[in-house]
């Protein structure tokens, strides 16, 4: 009896049995069972399936209109054909030179400005939560509102905020969103404005995990404000640093509110992004075109949020 136990267990595939007589599988299940594995499934399964069904669903049926030819009521297979037509079309090589142009801006400018903005409240000594609070409040502001206001801001006239400013300065008045140099900057920096707040609590409240065994080191070494800064704080908050820089990467690709409501993508398609072409394929009725450019957008994000891990893979340890 205990040399055929022994050849059971040397097959691959197959458990030995246990002491009552049962598989190892079974035993695991009963365990599973005895620990409240099933109130636990029961309990999760209604936002299993909910987040299955909204966020799930929707990008597999992209995935295969990408293939198909649709009116919405008839539909047929059309293979490659809709990603073929798609990279012909000479708007998605200017729409995805514009992508790159606003994400460069928008990370070399709205990347660091959120930091420096955390650090400076965090080193100060009155007002910080006021300060946090002001910071924060671009954020409590309605998207569609921020933006509004911000075309108010850039009204072409010797009315306009910017342009009343600036004219202080001896400049004439500049039409900040009608102009093909001045259109993406003018997205960069209204968008940046709205987006900033948030960033600016998170790295607030990663500050508030490090050792202030730390700043009270350096203070005794006689270290300046900005030594702490790049010596103490940058390089414990590396990890959420790498993180919010993946996130902002990726949603910097993803714009398209800032553009359609200041520019709807002019002038001369010189603010079209990807995602307002994939909106424009929409209207248009081409929705495998669409779902075409969306998949492909999500392929090269994927490969770059693959490239950004390796990447920083040292620096993450």
């Amino acid at each position: 009896m205990t040399t055929i136990q022994t050849c059971r267990a040397d097959v691959p595939g197959t458990s030995p049995p246990q002491p009552n007589g049962s598989p190892r599988w079974f035993a695991g299940v009963r365990r599973w069972v005895r620990r409240g594995g099933v109130p636990t499934l029961l309990f999760a399964l209604p936002m299993v399936l909910g987040f299955a069904y909204f966020s799930w669903w929707p990008i597999i049926n992209g995935v295969i209109l990408t293939f198909q030819e649709t009116n919405l009521i008839t539909t047929r297979w059309v293979g490659l054909d809709n990603i073929v037509r798609i990279l012909n079309d000479p708007l998605l090589g200017q729409a995805a030179l514009n992508t790159g142009y606003y994400a460069a801006l928008g990370i070399l400018f709205g990347f660091p400005v959120p930091l420096l903005a955390a650090a400076t409240i965090s080193e100060m000594r009155r007002g910080q939560r006021f300060a946090s609070i002001v910071a924060f409040l671009p954020v409590v502001i309605p998207p569609v509102v921020s933006i509004l206001l911000w075309k108010r801001f850039y009204l072409p006239g010797p009315d306009g905020l910017i342009n009343t400013i600036v004219g202080w300065f001896g400049v004439e008045p500049v039409g900040w969103l009608q102009e093909p140099a001045t259109g993406m900057p003018a997205l960069v920096l209204a968008a940046t404005w709205a987006g900033a707040g948030s960033t600016v609590i998170i790295y607030l409240a990663a500050m508030t995990t490090i050792d202030r065994q730390l700043y009270d080191a350096a203070e005794v070494d006689g270290t300046s404000v900005w030594q702490r800064i790049w010596h103490v704080m940058l390089p414990q908050l590396r990890g959420t640093i790498l993180i919010l820089m993946l996130l902002q990467v990726i949603a910097v690709f993803q714009v398209f509110t800032e553009p359609f409501l200041l520019t709807n993508g002019g002038p001369e398609n010189r603010t079209l992004t990807i995602l307002m072409l994939v909106y424009r394929r929409f209207l248009q009725g081409d929705y495998g075109g669409a779902a075409a450019i969306s998949v492909l957008l999500a392929i090269a994000l994927a490969g770059l949020s693959g490239l950004y891990l390796w990447a920083t893979r040292r620096w993450a340890k």
